[in-house]
């Protein structure tokens, strides 16, 4: 597994780094320790975390629901856990 990604049971805990108010939203790829995610939504009222909440949900193939963002919803430097994930998009492959 990559530094930014993370096993626990059958859950995946992913360190992201959140770049709101992006020109589109995309996963960049890992950088470092962490995986770059750009979203479209400002950070205000929560609209960034639910934007990443809705990309990671998708890549994953699971349910909006089963994404939880553990530590720093406030931050750009966040830590989220993907419950059961059904599949694992190319750039989460090692």
């Amino acid at each position: 597994m990559s530094a930014w990604l993370r096993r626990e049971g059958d859950d995946l805990v992913l360190a992201v780094r959140v770049q709101p108010r992006a020109s589109r939203t995309a996963v960049v790829g890992p950088e470092g320790e962490r995986l770059r995610v750009r979203v479209s939504a400002p950070p205000a009222d929560g609209r960034a975390n639910a934007a990443l909440a809705e990309l990671l949900a998708e890549a994953f193939g699971v349910p909006r629901r089963q994404v939880e963002i553990l530590a720093g919803a406030g931050a750009r430097d966040k830590r989220v856990r993907i419950v059961a994930p059904r599949r694992l998009p190319a750039w989460a492959r090692p």
